[in-house]
């Protein structure tokens, strides 16, 4: 049998190099879509015990974190379970659009009410979408409120490349971390939370209405020492790891974004490892972390500063303290009060003639006069009066045990005294007055010259003013005006003190200063409000609205943390 001719040979040639040629074109179709929407890499190395950098790969660029967001959210939850604003038993309610979160999922329904402790466990083993959107909405009413603390905690902890717009980390807009900061957020996790760590490292858990598997079980069986932490994937962030493992005194967390598969993602995790244990020095000395205390919700407080050129002017004004001596005016009308009374019957004593000086009668032996009409109540509202009138004067109160002590104005021994002019209203508060009512004021009069009248020789008493001065309104004529003071208030109850921490460059850093102050000195400056000032020598970073005591201990906390502070006054 002849063998293939050349022209056979040559066209079977061709066919197989056509047929190579639409295989590889074939292969580029498939590959191009697969290397257009692969995620960028990124990976960091970090030494867990003095936070330093071992290793660093794109890890400042902004990429889609997918589930290591929920690192975040489990922080957060555990901040405030010790704070004491919630409890592991805490049920929190499930919300419609919780139940709706795609996969990975628990299978929360709306209305339903489950445990923190179940939730935690959930979005920390299984990344459950819902149970970690549960979690957002409980401790903040919201989640997108929630999603702004998250940002919020970022920042005082120096993920300055972060900003969250979930609790699970379904790819959203604005919705974005860093290799480093990831690194970054696993070191918290470990010191910060230590007592909840080891929810990392299960690989199920109960979560309340099943039991879930971890989805980082794969590796933390085949890597020696590894505890943790969290993996992510979506679509547009591709396989993502923060891993945490310990070897002897070391102990390295790393991040790995970008990963094209599972087992990819995994081994470029275990080499970045073995790279940070072969680097990190065996003794070191270890750097903790200090954690925030507080979460602290900015608030803005307008203050309103009202300037005063002149006092108000006002009918009732009085200036005790720099009013001048009052003319006394003949038209004053005085005001009933105990001291007038005792003035009143002095002066009536002292009026009367001299002739019922020398008679027998006394005022004990004398009849007690029978009640005149509508005088009751003179009469009872006198009484007191006449008491106290009576007491202010020693030489006429009676012993103790005398039986003249039942009635006020019996005077023993004394000569009763003749009936007092017509035109004389000021003798006694029981008499009628001309209109046949009671009457309500005393009027001065001058008192007569001869002095030789006295109770049980008792002098006569110094001439008082014939006007009772309640207050001063006008100053005597002719005393020099007082200098007006200007004086500018705020409003806000002596709250214009407030600190300085410094000038920097810019205003992002002044502000993280303020926002990392803030946190971990919440009990100082709880109430303070953080500002940066633009000067022409930079960004001020300042608290104001406090006083000048709070200002004062919260700078000195402050200067004890080798934070520089400065108290600014009004």
């Amino acid at each position: 049998m002849n063998g293939p001719s050349e022209a056979e040979e040559i066209g079977t040639v061709s066919r197989i190099t056509e047929n190579v040629r639409l295989g590889l074109m074939i292969l580029f179709a498939w590959a191009m879509p697969v290397a257009v929407i692969a995620a960028p890499f990124a990976a960091f190395v970090m030494d867990a015990r003095t936070g330093k950098q071992i290793y660093s790969q794109n890890a400042d660029t902004r990429l889609h974190p997918a589930s290591l967001t929920k690192m975040m959210t489990l922080y957060m939850a555990f901040n405030a379970i010790e704070r004491g604003q919630v409890r592991l038993d805490s049920k929190f309610l499930v919300s419609s659009h919780a139940a709706s979160q795609p996969p990975s999922r628990l299978g929360l329904k709306p209305g339903q009410r489950i445990e923190l402790r179940y939730l935690i466990r959930a979005a920390a083993v299984k990344s459950a979408n819902d149970a970690a959107t549960v979690i957002g909405e409980g401790l903040a009413g919201s989640e997108a409120k929630f999603a702004a603390q998250m940002t919020q905690m970022a920042r005082a902890l120096g993920m300055n490349g972060t900003q969250f717009r979930n609790a699970n980390g379904l790819t959203a807009s604005g919705h974005y971390s860093t290799a480093r900061d990831m690194t970054t957020l696993g070191r918290r996790l470990f010191y910060d939370f230590p007592q909840y760590y080891s929810i990392f490292s299960r690989r199920s858990a109960d979560a309340g209405i099943a039991t879930v598997s971890s989805t980082n079980k794969r590796f933390l069986d085949s890597y020696e020492g590894a505890d943790g932490i969290k993996t992510g994937y979506t679509r547009a962030a591709g396989f993502n790891l923060t891993a945490s493992a310990k070897r002897g005194s070391k102990r390295i967390v790393a991040t790995v974004l970008g990963g094209t598969s599972t087992a990819h993602r995994n081994a470029v995790m275990a080499e970045l490892l073995d790279a940070g244990f072969g680097k990190a020095p065996t003794r070191v000395r270890e750097v903790k972390p200090a954690p925030p205390q507080l979460m602290v919700e900015k608030k803005v407080r307008r203050t309103v500063q009202v300037a005063r050129s002149q006092p108000e002017a006002s009918p009732a004004q009085v200036q005790l303290a720099s009013s001048g001596r009052p003319v006394a005016r003949a038209s004053t009308v005085a005001v009933v009060t105990p001291a007038a009374i005792s003035a009143a019957v002095s002066r009536a004593q002292a009026s009367a003639p001299a002739a019922s000086r020398q008679s027998g009668e006394t005022l004990s032996a004398s009849t007690r006069p029978s009640r005149k009409p509508n005088s009751a109540r003179v009469t009872a509202a006198a009484a007191p009066a006449a008491e106290s009138a009576a007491s202010t004067r020693p030489e006429t109160r009676p012993e103790e045990g005398d039986a003249t002590a039942e009635t006020a104005t019996a005077l023993p021994s004394s000569a009763r005294p003749a009936p007092a002019p017509r035109n004389d209203k000021s003798a006694s508060l029981d008499a009628p007055s001309q209109a046949g009512s009671p009457s309500l004021f005393v009027q001065a009069v001058q008192p007569q010259p001869d002095n030789s009248m006295a109770l049980l020789s008792s002098p006569a008493p110094e001439q008082r003013s014939e006007t009772i001065i309640l207050t001063s309104l006008d100053p005597e004529a002719g005393a020099p005006a007082e200098a007006t003071e200007i004086v500018t208030r705020d409003g806000s109850g002596g709250r214009n003190w407030g600190v300085s921490l410094g000038l920097f460059r810019s205003q992002n850093e002044a502000e993280q200063l303020l926002l990392r102050t803030a946190l971990q000195e919440s009990a100082s400056l709880d109430s303070a409000l953080s500002r940066v000032a633009n000067t022409r020598r930079g960004f001020e970073a300042n608290f104001v609205g406090m006083t000048k005591e709070t200002a004062e201990l919260a700078c000195n906390r402050l200067v004890a943390r080798q934070q520089s502070c400065t108290v600014i006054g009004p």
